[in-house]
């Protein structure tokens, strides 16, 4: 935590002392590249005729507006670059310190450390900081992302030490299988990958605002053009959100395949309305209504993003509120104790 918390300040000051000038100036400059394109001069037989000049396409926008990137956290200033790799440098210290602590903690059980909450927590925020730098690894344009997701990230390892902390201790017999690495650990990646998603789906909603406001003429604070400006446009969020959500939605039903099997292994039934089963399906159901519009009714947008929304909302009630206010095969004592499955099965 000490390691994330230097990195959080690292990020912090990536969009501090980034020049809040130069974003301006930057996506001045690309817009006025968008809008400084040629005419088109087309000789006919008798005469010239001139075109309207050819419209510059940044990407495929959701709506009417063609709206370039912004910079990045950094506001493409050198000082907030290196700010920014310091902090890329200390989430990769991070991330193996905390994967350090999962292993050092699968080692003194001698099992998959997913067996209560404690563990679940520890391990998701693990997992969802290697998405983010197994995108950054592929070159994505995600760095923008990172204050945001170690800052939840932080907030999910104080509530794992201080509030859902367990010693060490074995499963229940029923639940000691193989099964235990293959459906939890993917529901703990899907979860992850459903996180950015959604991280990525509010900052969405807070740029497109900005977006609208700009082309209805309003002029937004100095606050949120610094922070808004330095982002993707709104149409490049919306298709992200959606990529990262629609990749991870086959693992997502194999996770509930693979704990439909092993419910049958360990209670001899594969599907009895257990709290947690019925929200695992809800949330599968809320994820592919929300793909379903996307591909079939056309939804993008605000629209769209609202479902995403809500279906990751479903998880976390899943994960959360199932575990603490129902009690069901998936419970065996307390909270620390609780589900063993914490978005599964």
């Amino acid at each position: 935590m000490a390691v994330y918390t230097l990195a959080f300040l690292a990020y912090i000051a990536e969009w501090t002392f980034g020049s809040r000038s130069k974003v301006g100036r930057t996506a001045a400059a690309l817009t006025a590249q968008q809008q400084s394109a040629p005419a088109v001069t087309v000789n006919k037989a008798g005469g010239t005729a001139v075109l309207e000049r050819p419209k510059v396409t940044v990407r495929a926008a959701s709506g009417t507006r063609d709206v370039p990137d912004g910079p990045g956290a950094h506001g493409g200033d050198e000082q907030g670059d290196l700010y920014g790799r310091i902090a890329i440098s200390l989430t990769v210290l991070g991330f193996l310190l905390a994967f350090g602590g999962v292993l050092a903690r699968a080692w003194s059980v001698q099992r998959a450390p997913w067996g209560n909450m404690y563990e679940f927590n520890i391990t998701f925020s693990t997992v969802a900081v290697g998405v983010y730098l197994g995108l950054l690894a592929l070159k994505k344009n995600v760095r923008w992302i990172g204050l945001f997701l170690i800052t939840s990230v932080l907030l999910d390892l104080g509530i794992a030490v201080k509030v859902l902390y367990t010693a060490s201790d074995q499963l229940v017999p029923a639940l000691d299988s193989y099964w235990l690495y293959i459906h939890v650990s993917t529901a703990i990646f899907c979860g992850a990958v459903f996180y950015i998603g959604a991280v990525t789906t509010i900052l969405y909603l807070f740029k497109d605002s900005y977006e609208n406001k700009l082309a209805g003429g309003g002029k937004p604070g100095s606050f949120a053009h610094s922070v808004l400006d330095r982002l993707p446009s709104a149409a490049s969020l919306d298709k992200f959100s959606y990529r990262v959500n629609a990749a991870v939605f086959p693992l997502w039903t194999f996770t509930i395949i693979a704990g439909a099997i092993w419910a049958g292994d360990a209670w001899g039934r594969y599907w009895g309305w257990d709290p947690k089963e019925t929200w695992s399906f809800i949330t599968w159901v809320a994820y592919a209504g929300y793909l379903h519009a996307r591909a079939t009714a056309g939804w993008k947008g605000r629209k769209a993003a609202w479902l995403a929304l809500f279906a990751f909302a479903t998880w976390l009630f899943n994960y959360y509120g199932v575990n603490i206010l129902f009690s069901g095969k998936h419970s065996y004592a307390d909270v620390g104790l609780g589900a063993l499955h914490s978005v599964g099965f």
